[in-house]
């Protein structure tokens, strides 16, 4: 996958906000901003010597602190918490409480190295400088919690999310799987009463399927071309059980393609099942299932067609049957909204068109 220098630099801005391996850096760099921010103001300049820089680290000291109580105490436990009004009064009277703090230790403890008689209005002046200047870096520090908060959430809800989907595709693949295969099973009993021969044979293919279940089924994803052999096994079994019976898989894709892309489990089980069992001419005629798959820009394209018996009517797509309601849902899941599954019906024939992202 290729990233554009603009998104790389995106990322890493966002990264370097909010994740944990990056906290010792991302809180060294903003000493080193606060301290260069703190340095340009002028209050310090009014005393003399070595005393001018005990003024400088003397209100830095203090303002990092007011900013890390922010961070650390008052953001955490009252703002996070939905106490907007309380963090509000305790942020500005931790702002108060600082600021008359630095101004009295300017008037008794620094007071005999100053250069010159500074007016009070100067000197009010150059402490709201200062403290002027804290005031967005403390905003903007709540701001990265808040964004930081914001998507640990996001990744904890994703987690959950995600975990929640995996449990429901399951439940639902384990509905549809016992589902087909009781199909299958009363088929070989009604084989065993009239043709004991073909029950036989049966019995030897199902053995295939139940291989499938157990190998091919558990895995979050499989080989195309081995949906289609089990599709193509499924509908000669049911060939042996029906003399009237035809079916057609057609394939218009390239061989290396088909072995070489991925599809859910038994994506399409349930919609060959149904037309199977759609297809049954109860006067005894000619039937038939007709399958087409094909790939194209990046799209897989399933397109199921089967016959229909006079007065066999089939209801809507909602309510045919545990298995389509269940593989709908299960489409959804996987898919989103960018699946389109069409079901049509006529007299004479009974089709479902179903396109996914390959």
């Amino acid at each position: 996958m290729k990233y554009s220098p603009q998104k790389f630099e995106e990322t890493f801005v966002m990264d370097f906000l909010v994740e944990a391996k990056y906290g010792f850096r991302r809180h060294l760099l903003f000493l080193i901003f606060f301290f260069f921010l703190l340095y340009s103001a002028r209050f310090w300049h009014w005393y003399s010597g070595i005393y001018q820089y005990y003024v400088l680290f003397f209100v830095y000291i203090i303002l990092i602190a007011m900013v890390y109580i922010n961070i650390y105490v008052l953001v955490p436990r009252f703002f996070f918490k939905t106490k907007y009004l309380t963090y509000l009064v305790l942020l500005v009277l931790m702002g108060v409480v600082g600021l008359n703090f630095i101004g009295y230790s300017f008037r008794h403890l620094f007071e005999d190295f100053r250069t010159q008689y500074i007016p009070k209005d100067n000197e009010r002046g150059g402490i709201y400088e200062g403290v002027l200047m804290c005031i967005p870096i403390i905003l903007t520090t709540t701001t990265i919690k808040l964004l930081q908060k914001w998507i640990s959430d996001n990744k904890r809800i994703s987690e959950l999310s995600t975990l929640t989907l995996n449990m429901e595709l399951n439940e639902l693949r384990n509905q549809i799987n016992p589902h087909f295969l009781f199909n299958m099973l009363n088929n070989v009993k009604a084989l065993i009463r009239t043709d004991p021969a073909k029950a036989s044979v049966v019995i030897v293919k199902l053995s295939e399927f139940l291989r499938y279940q157990l190998y091919e089924n558990s895995e979050e994803k499989t080989l195309l071309a081995s949906e289609i052999d089990f599709l193509s096994n499924f509908l000669n079994l049911e060939k042996i059980r029906r003399d009237n019976f035809s079916f057609e898989i057609h394939t218009d894709v390239d061989k290396r393609i088909i072995s070489s892309t991925f599809i859910p489990p038994n994506l399409f089980t349930t919609f060959v099942e149904n037309a199977v069992k759609h297809s049954v001419d109860l006067s005894g005629g000619e039937s038939y299932v007709k399958i087409e798959i094909n790939i194209e820009n990046k799209e897989l394209h399933f397109m199921c067609v089967n016959s229909r018996s006079a007065g066999y009517i089939v209801s809507d797509k909602k309510n045919s049957g545990l298995g389509l309601a269940n593989i709908i849902r299960r489409l959804e899941l996987l898919y989103n909204d960018t699946f389109d599954l069409q079901i049509e019906s006529d007299e004479k024939e009974y089709t479902v068109n179903l396109k996914i992202p390959v």
